[in-house]
């Protein structure tokens, strides 16, 4: 489809040049680039480019329909770090174009969902003053909402207090008590809350639901009156949580007149991540994307790896692109230049092998004499975990540098060492053989879980040392200096002839490497005289006249702009990367949603809370911060962390059924209820309503837990499997720990059911302790 100009002002270089843009793209990164309006869904595969597809998608469609301030393209994503990225790739496309850079918006959903909801506090339900709860608020409020319920529900807290049996001793009545008030009602209160609200549901919907399905506990009708309570003591501290944000944006755009101005202003709206959304999210983006309905929902199925632990839920988003297809309107990202032909073939292998398990699990379920039965610890899978759609290689002319790279050795390599030990002595003496080869060379150790990884990072500095440089994330110090920074220089603005705050804000200029470096407390010893020198003054040197420079147009801004610009203009100011500027704005919309007050005062109190009581975690700038992808470094990381980054070689070891795809596991001390935990039962109850099924009882909602973790968990294998570029390392040793607190405790362990099937798959894959 060729590119159509639906604007005949616009100059015959910039056509010339949109359709070379266009021209670069792959097959379904080409039907966002020629979209024209309404609904479009893309389905992705790993390392398609689906920010690069949309960010040229975004700059053509500015150019193309002369968006700018009062009609504009809003673009929504999942993270700060990738609102970032792409708004960057974006100013990038369209200065490619020679176009100003506006037309668009970037934001993540609760950002936009508050930027709605802010403007109109009447309509919203949230106060002006309301305040955004943190997560040790959360916690507490949580265990408040808890503590209430109990001494207003006692026949149903003495219910659970009972469990299936017992005897009435004192000793254990306490301990049971304990498992309620601090584990088990806190678990039940935070699923539910979240996944109601998420869902549009309200408290009286969850106490008719509870009437429905009948429970010895009354599992919907507790987790009702936990929400109840949760809601009451929220608006009566004042606070809000993120997912009030969104319900009082959705209650502003009720009201006709608002919706409609928002809707003017909107253009189409562009949502990455779309198989992370919830339906009250995805509502939100409908309504703004009005009657024209031009929304393009970009995501990938097979990579939604959160819907266990979040209100996610990859089927909403499945349904969309199926809705879609019937109309023609969908469009597939299958083809991918990140990893050698071995490491698609292997990931395309387990999607299809999965998939084809959960038929068979279905079909025994259905049939008397199954032909084929699946493999018994996949027999729970109700549905197929993954859609079915295979990574392709890119066409041989496709502009990526080195797509589809040639494999390092086979490319897919599958141990089976004696223990977890030799495991990871293998991976040190095969990342020693790549650096020798390489020293850039970018390597990664993937594992479940940061127990895993301390443990990996132990033993490798064990038979290494420092013989490579290794970085484990889940260790990282996630202390950031930019609140300080921002303190700082927010307290000279506001004191600028504080000798300690004039102090604090050339310190940050020169550790900035804005000025150069001097010999500040002779400077602070006269602010006024450095700030402002008369004639009659001593002459300046020149390091002091720029440094007197700089800290005169922050106070010559401050007094420019309104107060909610002021932390972005500081971050540009002090030059801050992506990843810095990414922080800064996650900061300031935090100031934006906790301040009472819009005042500078206001603003340093906040803040000041911010740097003295809490670590303030940055950004990640994932696709652009080379920190975790850094040649010649080992970077240790979870694979849910992984999502969205790649590395030459990825060795992921300790792949035991215990962990992939595990089990739905019931705390011993929560054992006294049952075999099942009620928070699990909870949230299979509300999505069975959501995606509008019968309600099940506590077996089946059980059962359904246990298909929807053991689903996720798989395609968290598969999203771990698309991270690497030429060398896929996969173990399964035959010792291993129960419990990774305690690694020296080893005792058989049967591996993941995938590793048998990838080894009768890929037999010259096997690597024998003898070869190795």
């Amino acid at each position: 489809m060729a590119i159509v100009n639906s604007v005949d002002a616009l100059p015959t270089p910039t056509l010339d040049m949109l359709h070379q843009l266009r021209d670069r793209l792959r097959p379904g990164q080409r039907e966002i680039a020629d979209w024209q309006g309404g609904r479009l869904a893309v389905s992705a595969v790993p390392g398609a480019g689906k920010s690069t597809g949309m960010a040229v998608a975004a700059a053509i469609a500015i150019a193309r329909h002369q968006l700018h301030s009062r009609k504009q393209l809003v673009v929504v994503t999942f993270t700060r770090s990738a609102a970032s990225n792409l708004k960057a790739k974006i100013r990038s496309y369209l200065k490619e174009l020679n176009l100003p850079m506006g037309g668009f918006t970037v934001n993540t959903l609760h950002g936009l969902a508050w930027s709605i909801a802010r403007g109109y506090p009447e309509l919203s339900g949230l106060a002006p003053d309301a305040v955004l709860l943190t997560t040790n608020q959360g916690h507490r409020l949580i265990r408040n909402s808890v503590e209430q319920w109990i001494n207003q529900h006692p026949s149903l807290y003495q219910r659970l207090l009972e469990g299936h049996s017992f005897d009435g001793e004192e000793t254990e009545r306490l301990r049971r008590q304990s498992v309620l008030r601090t584990e088990v009602l806190p678990a039940l209160a935070d699923t539910v809350i979240k996944e109601a609200k998420k869902s549009g549901l309200k408290p009286q919907d969850l106490f008719a639901l509870g009437e429905q399905v009948q429970d010895e506990y009354s599992v919907l009708t507790i987790a009702a009156g936990l929400y109840e309570q949760y809601q009451t003591l929220l608006k009566q501290r004042n606070w809000m949580d993120y997912e009030e944000m969104i319900l009082g944006a959705l209650r502003v755009l009720e009201e006709p007149l608002v919706r409609d101005r928002w809707q003017s202003q909107v253009f189409a709206v562009f949502e990455d991540e779309a198989q992370d959304s919830s339906p009250l999210q995805t509502q939100l983006l409908e309504i703004l994307a009005g009657a024209s309905q031009n929304l393009i929902r970009v995501g990938d199925p097979n990579q939604a790896i959160n819907s266990t632990f979040t209100p996610a839920d990859p089927i909403f988003f499945r349904n969309f692109c199926e809705d879609c297809a019937q109309d023609d309107r969908l469009a597939e990202m299958t083809q991918a230049g990140r990893s050698s032909a071995i490491i698609l073939d292997a990931a395309n292998f387990v999607l299809q092998w999965v998939n084809h398990q959960a038929t068979l699990s279905q079909r025994s379920r259905e049939e008397r004499e199954p032909k084929q039965l699946p493999h018994p610890l996949l027999s729970r899978l109700a549905d197929k975990p993954f859609r079915p759609q295979l990574i392709h290689p890119v066409a041989p002319d496709d502009p990526q540098p080195n797509a589809n790279p040639a494999p390092e050795g086979l490319g897919l390599e599958i141990h089976q060492p004696t223990d977890i030990f030799e495991s990871v002595e293998r991976i040190g003496k095969r990342i020693v053989d790549l650096l020798e080869k390489n020293p850039e060379t970018s390597v990664a150790v993937l594992v479940r879980t940061n127990e895993q990884g301390r443990f990996v990072v132990r033993q490798l500095r064990r038979w290494h040392g420092e013989e490579f440089r290794i970085f484990e994330v889940g260790e990282r110090d996630r202390k950031s200096q930019i609140p300080g920074e921002m303190l700082g220089l927010l307290q000279f603005l506001d004191r600028p002839h504080s000798p300690d705050n004039l102090k604090a804000a050339l310190s940050a200029l020169m550790e900035r490497r804005l000025i150069a470096p001097q010999d500040l407390n002779a400077l602070v010893t006269a602010p006024e005289q450095f700030l402002y020198p008369l004639a009659l003054d001593p002459e300046q040197a020149p390091a002091v006249q720029s440094a007197s420079r700089y800290c005169r147009s922050l106070l010559q801004a401050r007094q420019q702009l309104p107060l909610y610009q002021m932390i972005p203009f500081l971050a540009y100011t002090l030059d801050y990367d992506q990843t810095e500027l990414a922080t800064a704005d996650k900061l300031a919309e935090r100031l934006s949603q906790q301040m009472q007050e819009n005042t500078l005062e206001e603003m340093l109190n906040v803040l000041g809370e911010i740097v003295s009581s809490e670590a303030f975690e940055p950004v990640d700038a994932e696709e652009s911060d080379d920190r975790y992808t850094r040649g010649g470094q080992v970077t240790v990381i979870t694979m849910h962390k992984a999502k969205g980054l790649d590395w030459d070689a990825v060795f992921m070891p300790f792949l035991h059924e215990n962990v992939i795809p595990g089990r739905v596991w019931v705390p011993p001390a929560a054992n006294f209820l049952g075999n099942f935990t009620l928070s699990e039962v909870a949230r299979a109850q509300i999505r069975a309503c959501i995606h509008g099924e019968a309600l099940p009882d506590l077996p089946s909602a059980w059962e359904r837990a246990a298909s929807l973790k053991m689903a996720e968990e798989l395609r968290l294998l598969y999203v771990a499997m698309t991270r690497a570029k030429r060398l896929l390392w996969m173990s399964a040793a035959e010792k291993a720990p129960f419990s990774w607190s305690k690694p020296d405790q080893l005792d058989d362990r049967p591996p993941c059911p995938v590793i048998p099937a990838l080894l009768r798959k890929f037999p010259h894959c096997t690597i024998d302790a003898a070869d190795f």
